[in-house]
């Protein structure tokens, strides 16, 4: 969920870092969760541990969220989900003043952590800094910045730690929480939507929320840790370190997708109703053939190509489908190939009502780009009832 450009080493530090004494006190370990910011990596905010060694004078922030920009082939392996982000270790000034830079707020809450419990948290640090740990697989919804602090405290404390019962009728889907952030942007939601798939409508349950930093915060501070027949709050109250007004989304419905993609809906149904040059239409059609041949060819790579999970089973892909690519070379050569043209308009059509009966699951900006697909094949369809034929 962050960048970080500067990445101190893991060796660097491991002097400091293994001066970890298990008989000390004054050891104090704080969450602390960023705001989100106003770059794509950066809207779901961020979480990091900062513990304070008050004997040895250090403050040191633990970071989960680090990848490096120069990863060969860096491009490919995040499009195939095989980009590792690593554990960054760094001084807690440092990671202050990039907040303050950016102007996102920040909250700190102390864990309320018993010394035995601290000595083996900082255990399980150590080892996640070994050189084999300490890179991992990402995973938004399951391993990212946020997950795998609430796993080290889960490891911790065991069975010690109690989290409220689930309300599954009223728990919202992976989908709806990432919503929650990319609504303010609409074009990015619309592609969240786009390659999102069926996994993305799954229930995220309690724990399950706790892979964004803001749940992880205020579902932490629900959490209990049963210690000698006494329930005592895992966190104690937050704290403001930095605070920052959250930036304002100037956006109108003008410049939605929606809207737009229903304007270009527009202009080509009257091209198609009163325009008859056929070459013209040829060279339109091309076109958006062409656009829609991308598209599909992104589905069928996010369906069966990557690693996302969460792009698994895309129901997408019922109108951004390969026999798009057909119709594509069927125009540009000129072939004969109205029953192809006849699919991609029958797999067009069916899915609209599909997007009817799963409200949540299908974004409208959708339904004009459908109708466009649907209009312009079949229009090569040879529909003897479709007044807009090419022929």
């Amino acid at each position: 969920m962050k960048k970080l450009i500067v990445i101190i080493s893991a060796f660097l530090l491991c002097g400091q870092i293994s001066i970890f004494s298990q008989a000390d006190s004054s050891i104090d370990v704080y969450l602390l969760t960023c705001a989100p910011g106003t770059a794509t990596y950066s809207i779901y905010g961020h979480s990091a541990l900062r513990i304070v060694d008050n004997a040895a004078q250090t403050d040191l922030v633990y970071n989960w969220g680090v990848f490096d920009f120069g990863t060969p082939n860096f491009v490919w392996k995040f499009a195939k989900g095989r980009l590792d982000y690593m554990l960054g270790v760094y001084p807690f000034d440092r990671f202050i003043q990039e907040y303050f830079y950016e102007a996102r707020a920040v909250y700190s809450q102390k864990v309320n952590l018993e010394q035995d419990e601290i000595a083996a948290l900082r255990s399980l640090i150590n080892e996640n800094l070994r050189p084999e740990n300490v890179s991992y697989r990402y995973d938004f919804f399951y391993d990212d910045c946020s997950t795998r602090i609430r796993d080290l405290f889960e490891k911790v404390l065991d069975r010690k730690l109690i989290y409220p019962p689930d309300e599954t009728n009223n728990s919202p889907s992976f989908r709806a929480k990432i919503r929650e952030y990319s609504g303010v942007y609409p074009w990015l939601k619309m592609g969240i939507d786009l390659l999102m798939g069926t996994p993305g409508d799954k229930t995220a349950l309690f724990r399950d929320r706790m892979f964004l930093p803001d749940d992880l915060k205020s579902n932490l501070a629900q959490a209990v840790v049963s210690r000698d027949r006494r329930m005592e709050p895992l966190m104690q109250p937050v704290v403001t370190i930095l605070d920052f007004d959250p930036p304002v989304y100037k956006h109108t419905f003008y410049t939605s997708p929606f809207f737009i993609f229903t304007l270009l809906f527009i202009t080509v149904f009257l091209l198609s109703a009163f325009f008859r040059n056929k070459t013209a239409m040829n060279y339109i059609d091309i076109f958006i053939f062409f656009c829609y041949s991308i598209l599909a060819i992104m589905m069928v790579f996010f369906n069966f190509f990557t690693d996302h999970l969460q792009m698994k089973m895309n129901l997408n892909i019922i109108w951004f489908n390969p026999l798009i690519l057909v119709c594509l070379y069927c125009i540009i050569f000129s072939k004969s190939c109205s029953s192809w043209f006849r699919y991609v308009f029958f797999l067009s059509i069916v899915f609209l009502p599909l997007a009817l009966i799963t409200p949540g699951r299908i974004n409208i900006s959708f339904l004009p780009v459908i109708l466009i697909l649907s209009l312009r094949s079949a229009a090569r369809a040879d529909f003897s009832w479709n007044p807009i034929s090419v022929n």
